[in-house]
Formats: C-alpha cells, sequence, structure tokens
C-alpha cells in the first residue's frame, strides 16, 4: 500500500463508520482503438484506479465523486458518512492522482489530455460494471465529468459540478487585470512557468524535508484561520496535512495536464460554456458562498441548455465547501437527487433553509 493509499485507508477508518471496500481497479493497458496516450509509459503495466466503495442500503442509487486538481478521493472525509446514508458513494483517484497508477504523462494537446482522464474514466466504468449513476467532480474533477457527460450520457443519471472549473475563457471574459499584469515582467514569468508546467507539486518536491512544513502552513491557512465554515480539528488537520503532502510529492502524472487544459488565469482552453447546448444530462451545480469560482459561468450556460439545471450556493463555504460547510452540502446533494431518493420524490420541493438558488 502506498503512502496515498494509506493516509485515505487511515482518514476512513478514523472519521467513517460506515464500512467500505477499497480497491485498485484494472483498467488494461489500452482501450481498444483508443489513441489514448496514458498507456504510453516506460512500463507497460496495466494500469488501475484507486476506488474506494461504501456500504450501502439495497438499492440506493449510485453516487460517484470525482476529486479536482492536486487533491484525491480523501479530500470528502467528511463526507461519506452522511452520503452513504442514502447512496452506495463509490469515490476514486484519478488516473495519475492520489494511490491511482501513475503512468508517463506525455500528451501535448487538449484533446489527447481530455481523453488521458475520460477514456480512463470510461475503462474503469465498464471494469466496475456500472451503467446509470449520479456522477459528482470537484473543481477540475467537475470539468472532467461535465467532459465524460457530453461524450457518455447513456451512462449518466444526473451530474453533479462542484465549484466546477472550465465554464470561462479568455476570449469570454477579457481580465484588464490578468493583461496588464501579463505584461510585467512578473506576469511574464509567471506565464512562462505556467506553459513550462511548473507545478506546485513540483515546488514541494523541491523543498524536500522542507516540503511537510508548507503543506502544514497551507492546510492551517486554508482550513483554519482563513476558513468560514466548520473548522477542523486538530486531529483533522493533522491528518489531512499528512494525507495531501504525500499525495503531492509523489510520482508527477497527471497534474501536468495543467497547462493543456487552462491558460494562465485558470481560464479553460476548451470551455464547457460552449458546449451548454449539446448538454444531455440533468445537472446541478453547486458553490460555496466564497467560491472562487464564479457561478455566473453555470448561470450563463444554463441559458443555452436543453435540460433541467438547478445552481445552488452554501453558505459559510468556499471553493472546498464539503470541507467548510458539509452539513451544508449534504442538505444540497440531498436536494440535488431527490427524485432518486427513496420517499423524496414528492417532498422536499423547495430549497432546504439556508441553501442559495442563483
Amino acid at each position: 500500500m502506498g503512502y496515498p493509499q494509506f493516509y485515505a485507508y487511515l482518514a476512513f477508518s478514523r472519521y467513517s463508520r460506515t464500512g467500505y471496500v477499497q480497491e485498485q481497479v484494472n483498467i488494461g493497458s489500452a482501450p481498444p482503438g483508443s489513441k489514448v496516450k496514458w498507456f504510453r509509459s516506460s512500463s507497460d503495466e496495466p494500469r488501475f484506479i484507486n476506488t474506494v466503495t461504501f456500504d450501502s442500503k439495497e438499492n440506493a442509487p449510485t453516487l460517484v465523486m470525482v476529486h479536482g486538481y492536486g487533491a484525491s478521493q480523501g479530500f470528502f472525509f467528511r463526507n461519506f458518512d452522511a452520503l452513504a446514508s442514502r447512496f452506495r458513494v463509490i469515490a476514486i483517484d484519478q488516473l495519475g492522482w492520489g494511490g491511482s497508477s501513475r503512468p508517463d504523462f506525455d500528451c501535448r494537446s487538449t484533446e489527447e489530455t481530455e481523453a488521458w482522464f475520460i477514456d480512463s474514466f470510461e475503462e474503469w466504468r465498464k471494469a466496475k460494471n456500472l451503467s446509470n449513476f449520479i456522477l459528482l467532480g470537484h473543481s477540475f474533477g467537475g470539468y472532467v465529468a461535465a467532459k465524460y457527460a457530453l461524450q457518455h450520457p447513456e451512462h449518466v443519471q444526473h451530474l453533479i459540478l462542484v465549484g466546477s472549473a472550465g465554464f470561462s475563457s479568455e476570449t469570454d471574459h477579457s481580465s484588464e487585470w490578468l493583461t496588464k499584469f501579463r505584461a510585467t515582467w512578473k506576469g511574464m514569468l509567471v506565464n512562462h512557468l505556467w506553459e513550462s508546467n511548473f507545478t506546485p507539486q513540483r515546488i514541494v518536491r523541491g523543498l524536500g524535508p522542507w516540503g511537510p512544513d508548507l503543506v502544514r502552513r497551507y492546510t492551517t491557512a486554508r482550513f483554519g484561520s482563513h476558513s468560514t465554515g466548520e473548522l477542523l480539528t486538530e486531529n483533522e488537520s493533522s491528518l489531512l496535512t499528512d494525507y495531501i503532502y504525500h499525495t503531492l510529492a509523489a510520482k508527477a502524472s497527471g497534474e501536468l495536464c495543467l497547462k493543456h487544459i487552462f491558460s494562465l488565469g485558470a481560464f479553460a482552453r476548451k470551455p464547457l460554456l460552449h458546449s451548454a447546448s449539446d448538454w444531455k444530462v440533468p445537472t446541478t451545480f453547486i458553490y460555496g458562498h466564497d467560491d472562487w469560482m464564479n457561478y455566473q459561468g453555470a448561470q450563463q450556460a444554463r441559458k443555452d441548455m436543453k435540460v433541467p439545471c438547478e445552481i445552488i450556493r452554501v453558505p459559510q463555504g468556499g471553493h472546498f465547501v464539503f470541507i467548510d460547510n458539509p452539513v451544508g452540502f449534504h442538505s444540497a446533494i440531498f436536494y440535488a437527487c431527490r427524485k432518486f431518493l427513496s420517499g423524496d420524490a414528492e417532498e422536499g420541493l423547495s430549497l432546504p433553509d439556508g441553501l442559495i438558488s442563483a
């Protein structure tokens, strides 16, 4: 068991009262006929997706959870018990992150990079024999989930995008401050580092024995003094710090997708907004009230969607709303999925108290 799997195991066993099974789902060496590069590596060993499945009631709807950039399944540790009370919860580490395989990343375009994540997820779906499920993605995981649902809508009953990236582009939202910043020497340097794939993980690795301290400072600031919601306990903060560090410090792989998917400023190179009219899956957007991802992109997309779409803002939460305000987050999930939950189809039609409809 590698470090990310080990710390995920600690997180689940210490904070989850629900039984679960953790497995490495073999996704083979390559999908037949696919040109995707996730199987091209110095090693021809089969790839696997690190997966955890929680015990559930019989006939409970399946909820698949996909983490964001630089994260992994363990980031949802505050959510598994509550969600498993109503769903069959399955959380994965995307290929190249967390405890999943980390093949050499040699994608050279946005199309190849998207295929890396979409095709590997589809092979995982086949290996798990899933046909109908609710798909939840956070941040970059929301981008991947949305792109997957656009290609394979027949398998997704409902799409939940939490603080999703990818709904804006530089051409759609010209930013005066970003233009001015890029014209400075600092901006040119930052843009060069971005285009050179100089990732945050590379900094953590480069710091060697000082890396854990940097991650600890980030965790303490983000989920401690700067949080507006439910603060992490000392034990939670310590465990999450160790988990994040060992996830970031492992071999570079999926993290190298960044420059191919986004330009500096987290603007999508192939924005989801441009595909809104092709949407085939009912969708719920969830944002923390203080999320740095702008919910107005979802509002714009909704205008062109031909399927049901709701936008919910959760108070006392930022980009990691599921950590900041887990109770509000769970309430939003249950409301979004009310038609799939036994006994909820005819009730709970109004938004629960505290949540905001955008």
